[in-house]
């Protein structure tokens, strides 16, 4: 019998921790990618190894960060926001592990098995994510989330563009496809910034107030929507320049309200920052490959490095820091592996445009910085990932 003066423990949750929540496996398994997909890429082309790939090695990179690595972390993401958001339960043990288990099968059989168990595997994920996180808001009556649903189906539906472009099944090149998946992890990442950089800044900023006009975010989003998908659908044009230019304006002066400068003495925060700044520089570059000024993966890799993935290096770190039940705050190896994702983005985007007869030097500097910034994570974080959270609650 418990006496008074015993204290009464909560019962451990139940199953293996790493399978409680969508962002443990799926964020895991996104660092643990980023940390050996880029370094080998780089490796891959400099001719130091082989890899048997049934894809051009370009489109395998390509596809490959974004649907591989990119589309991890939202799953990860959206399966643990959306228990927040609705207050239901999201696939955890078996059917957490069955959609992980996919999302790997995909990403060895990129290079193990034929194309079209790759192509099969890969096509799986997410629309059955979609379906479940569509689902569940609905269930909710979530509604202000569902665009974020919607947009899912669309990744979905490009993913399967790509294979079926690959595949010879539809007469377009396989680098439309990509350049549109690309379009929508951006639109995801407007989205999801637009919430979270603000409350974030001013809940560890006592006394800051952010307001930004209803009009902005309205115009921000709608301008930046109209301007990708004219860069995806349309040849180069100056009409399409203009509209890349003014998305990159908007997102400027949205990234101005937010106050980025207060946030210098606080890395957990001004990595969020300095990644969106990305956006209105890559939508910027892009509108300047509209005109012919430079090629276009400059601004693919400032949304790509650059802005996806230094969002995705600072939210993997403060989210999992939040549902493991750590304090907010970031320490050096974590400040490193913020530091290390912004000198890839610079070696990749902006070195190469200053030094260009130095290219090979820039890639493999960036390839180095972005594997040793994941392997930073990997390091602080997958103890954390594996284990039961600090203050016992479940998730």
């Amino acid at each position: 019998m418990t006496t008074a003066t015993e204290p009464v423990h909560a019962p451990s949750p139940p199953g293996w921790p790493l399978l409680r929540l969508g962002f443990r496996p799926f964020y895991l398994g996104a660092a643990a990618y980023g940390m050996l997909a880029v370094p080998l890429w780089i490796a891959f082309m400099l001719g130091k190894v082989s890899l048997n790939l049934t894809l051009s090695p370009v489109l395998w990179h390509a596809h490959e960060m974004l649907f591989g690595f990119a589309v991890a972390v939202i799953v990860g993401f959206l399966l643990t926001a959306g228990k927040v958001w609705t207050g239901l339960d999201t696939p955890r043990g078996v059917a957490l592990a069955a959609l992980a288990g996919l999302w790997l099968a995909a990403r060895v059989a990129a290079v193990f098995a034929p194309y079209g168990v790759y192509a099969v595997l890969d096509l799986l994920l997410l629309p059955l994510v979609a379906g479940i996180f569509i689902t569940l808001l609905l269930r909710a009556g979530g509604g202000r989330n569902l665009p974020l649903g919607a947009i899912l189906l669309l990744l979905a539906l490009a993913n399967a563009a790509f294979h079926g472009a690959v595949s010879g099944l539809i007469d377009i090149e396989p680098v439309r496809a990509l350049h549109a998946g690309l379009a929508l992890i951006v639109m995801i990442e407007c989205v999801i910034a637009g919430r979270v950089i603000p409350a974030f800044t001013q809940s560890a900023l006592p006394g800051l107030r952010l307001k930004v006009p209803p009009w902005l975010e309205q115009a921000t989003l709608g301008a930046t929507a109209i301007a990708l998908a004219l860069w995806v659908l349309l040849p180069a044009n100056a009409f399409s320049a203009t509209a890349l230019g003014a998305a990159a304006c908007l997102h400027a002066l949205r990234l101005w309200r937010w106050k980025p400068l207060r946030t210098r003495s606080r890395p957990i925060l001004w990595v969020l920052h300095l990644a969106y700044a990305w956006l209105p520089a890559g939508l910027a570059l892009l509108a300047l490959s509209q005109l012919g000024v430079l090629g276009v993966s400059s601004g693919i890799h400032a949304l790509a490095v650059g802005a996806t993935g230094g969002l995705i290096i600072g939210m993997i770190t403060r989210t999992a820091r939040g549902h493991t039940g750590r304090p907010l705050q970031a320490t050096r190896l974590e400040t490193a592996a913020y530091l290390l994702v912004a000198c890839a983005a610079v070696s990749r985007v902006l070195l190469p445009l200053l030094a260009p007869q130095h290219l090979v030097i820039w890639l493999v500097a960036a390839a180095a910085a972005w594997g040793i910034a994941f392997a930073l994570y990997l390091v602080v974080f997958s103890p954390w990932l594996v284990t039961t959270r600090l203050d016992g609650k479940d998730g």
